[in-house]
């Protein structure tokens, strides 16, 4: 198991494995670098070196009480990528990993980065606002920290459903997707996880996606009920100077999940492209 110290002290979990091109990959909220492992055994096995982290106070890194933020998010990611002195690398977020990858790329800029690859992002920004009427009401964010504060197990084993689309009819169930997302849900800190949910529904990410300058795949289901695509993808394409979007119809929010063979091959061919 590898760990990195941050420049303030936290211990940030990560897996590094193969060799060849990097790929690092940001993960979605609650879950940690294990939601990534179908990719992470694809794309090694296709020759490429994989990478994936816990987010601070997720999964196998350190819970703190403070810096549970995108800022602190995306320096944590940079300070990774500088240490394994990472270059030419492709950078895949789901989720709130897609605006932990948009403010990295917003903040730190692309000179060790080639292309990037979002999906069921979060960026611009999913709260309503007057500007982003398109937003969801912040009373759902509001709902979502009450779950987390007061019956955290319970809340996940319940937001698993629509996280899936196990919710519509005739649905294949997964099981076992459904319990290993509670458990990765459960091994991240209460408080590290509360603050997260300030981060990926009330920061707006729009100046980093203008400031993108590499390639950019925006993969996004049209059934996707935790960040609607009319909010998201749709949006945060036409804001990037190199923006493609992929539009899975009927696709959950966790797509890499439950599509794993179709979204593994699309961005394999998006990145021989580059």
């Amino acid at each position: 198991m590898s760990y990195l110290t941050a420049s303030d002290g936290a211990e940030i979990f990560y897996k590094d494995f193969g060799t060849g091109r990097p790929i690092v990959f940001s993960h979605g909220w609650p879950l940690s670098a294990d939601a990534w492992e179908t990719q992470m055994l694809f794309f090694g096995a296709q020759g490429y070196r994989v990478i994936a982290h816990d987010r601070r106070s997720h999964g196998r890194s350190q819970q703190v009480w403070d810096g549970n933020n995108m800022v602190r998010y995306a320096d944590d990611l940079a300070e990774l990528i500088e240490t394994l002195d990472l270059q030419d690398a492709i950078l895949i977020g789901h989720s709130t990993g897609g605006g932990e990858v948009a403010h990295y790329l917003g903040r730190h800029g692309s000179s060790r980065v080639s292309a990037a690859v979002l999906v069921g992002a979060v960026p611009p920004l999913m709260a309503r606002t007057e500007a982003n009427p398109e937003g969801l009401p912040i009373d759902v964010f509001d709902s979502i920290r009450a779950g987390v504060a007061t019956n955290r197990s319970q809340f996940f084993q319940d937001l698993s459903g629509p996280f899936y689309s196990f919710n519509r009819d005739a649905a294949n169930i997964s099981k076992g997707l459904q319990d290993n997302f509670w458990l990765q849900g459960m091994a991240g800190g209460i408080k590290g996880l509360y603050d997260c949910i300030h981060e990926f529904s009330e920061v707006d990410y729009t100046e980093d996606l203008k400031r993108i300058d590499v390639p950019v795949l925006f993969i996004h289901g049209d059934d996707d009920q935790i960040v609607p695509i009319g909010a998201a993808a749709e949006k945060a394409v036409k804001l990037t100077a190199k923006g493609t979007l992929k539009i899975y119809p009927g696709g959950a929010h966790g797509l890499p999940e439950t599509q794993p063979e179709q979204f593994n091959h699309d961005v394999l061919a998006f990145i021989a492209s580059l």
